[in-house]
């Protein structure tokens, strides 16, 4: 097998981008005789997402950097809740207590909220388990492009009561005993939070799929910048509270374009259509191209799902790191997660100098250390190149080695002149992020504990 492949400068891949919010809350209670919500499509149904900076005036580099400085707020606050989380309470909120600074959502959703329905812009995130929005009458709130939801003009808005199942499932609540109504508290990685009430109602998806009785948080004081690109956020998550979850459906898929296709939408597909679409899409490829791994449970952290990453290669070499390094240890840190938030790859600072160093060894070209990019990793480009070999990069995980195109890995910019990796160092824990998860259908089967991975045009879906 050749230790190299093309990377084309013609059409050069920049970062594609996605929610960018992780939770520290995360559910540790599931729901209990939890009524299924009603009317729910037999079959599944699809969503279209859209890219928060679509239609706006941004070059792709400007676009790179924003979502780098976007994970590198997170990345450092998910370390460090994942270290408090081992040395406090869990349910010690003051341990994870910090400044709000500033996150972001780069996926968006269209739903509609309420009898009569309201449409609202929605990012959509698999770090997180909570469904919300702001709520009237907000005493703090962030600014958001379509009106604030007033529950007192829908019909079918309902307090849920402290006693209920979805209450129990809150990471963090407090029942107001004279309403008798349950108050919730959600922190985000990016140091955002909602506070408010949680409640139920009718939530309309693309327009024809309205499924009454779905549990959500009514926000009245939500704090963080990041929230601004929608009206709330609608977390896909392992645990009770999200939307997956609520619906008692095992299985959902998600297929990311490039962010330089400002034609096709990237889509999000629930239930038994999820399946549907990638093993129609399978059918058509070699077996070998798709690759099924094993998912693992942190019961620290059981929103977020965990990957069983064995090992690395780089060319034509297997990358000389101590298999403990990517392992989730029995205290619930390290380990690494698949998350659509993140917008880049980041590795166990140890494995990624010895990913880096072996990487630099097998390129042609020099260096460039200006630092202008924020990747940790580029070299200068000749002026005159079109086509550029660059190592071959397999992640071995347990059941599956997935093999990457080039330009899942490396980005240009023929603007500044440099080639860059699209990976980064971390510290507690290691994150297999969108870049590395583009033009792939990314199919999670809850039920058989899996993630498929499907090679697949998403703007032709």
């Amino acid at each position: 097998m050749a230790s190299s492949s093309s990377f084309s400068l013609l059409f050069p891949f920049f970062l594609i981008l996605f929610s960018c919010l992780i939770a520290v809350s995360s559910s540790r209670r599931s729901l209990i005789d939890r009524p299924l919500p009603k009317n729910l499509p037999r079959s599944g149904f699809r969503l279209s997402l859209r890219h928060v900076d679509s239609g706006k005036n941004l070059t792709k580099i400007q676009k790179i950097q924003r979502g780098i400085n976007r994970g590198f707020h997170r990345l450092n606050r998910l370390g460090a809740v994942a270290v408090l989380a081992v040395a406090s309470n869990p349910d010690d909120t003051n341990n994870i207590k910090a400044p709000t600074h500033g996150g972001s959502g780069e996926f968006l959703m269209e739903l509609s909220i309420g009898n009569p329905a309201v449409k609202y812009a929605a990012i959509v995130d698999t770090g997180s388990d909570l469904i919300w929005t702001q709520c009237k009458p907000c005493t703090e709130c962030f600014d958001q492009p379509t009106p604030i939801f007033d529950p007192e003009k829908s019909s079918s808005y309902s307090k849920v009561g402290c006693s209920s199942g979805l209450c129990n499932a809150l990471p963090r609540s407090n029942c107001n005993e004279d309403k008798d109504s349950c108050e919730y508290l959600y922190t985000y990685g990016d140091y955002s939070s909602t506070r408010g009430l949680l409640a139920t109602e009718t939530f309309t998806f693309e327009d024809d799929n309205s499924i009454s009785g779905i549990g959500f948080g009514c926000g009245v004081e939500n704090e963080g910048d990041g929230f601004s690109q929608g009206s709330g956020l609608v977390g896909l998550g392992r645990g009770p509270l999200s939307l997956i979850s609520q619906l008692k459906e095992t299985k959902f898929s998600y297929c990311l374009t490039s962010i330089e296709d400002s034609e096709a939408s990237s889509s999000l597909f629930i239930g038994s259509l999820a399946s549907g679409i990638v093993n129609k899409t399978g059918a058509n490829l070699d077996g070998e191209v798709t690759k099924t791994m094993s998912l693992v449970r942190n019961p620290d952290q059981p929103s977020f799902y965990y990957l069983e990453l064995q090992g690395i290669t780089v060319g034509a070499k297997r990358l000389s790191v101590e298999k403990s390094t990517f392992e989730l240890s029995e205290d619930g840190t390290g380990g690494m997660i698949i998350d659509s938030g993140t917008t880049i790859t980041y590795l166990e600072e140890t494995a990624f100098k010895v990913l880096k160093e072996e990487f630099t060894s097998r390129m042609s070209l020099p260096v460039d250390d200006s630092g202008s990019t924020g990747l940790d990793l580029c070299f200068k480009l000749p002026n005159a190149a079109k086509n550029i070999a660059v190592p071959k990069l397999i992640f071995h995980f347990k059941g599956a080695d997935l093999e990457l195109p080039g330009e899942n890995y490396m980005v240009a910019d023929s603007s500044t002149g440099v080639l860059c990796l699209a990976m980064g160092s971390s510290n507690g824990m290691s994150i297999f992020g969108n870049v590395q998860q583009q033009n792939f259908n990314v199919l999670h089967d809850l039920e058989k504990e899996t993630v498929t991975f499907v090679p697949t045009e998403c703007g032709k879906l």
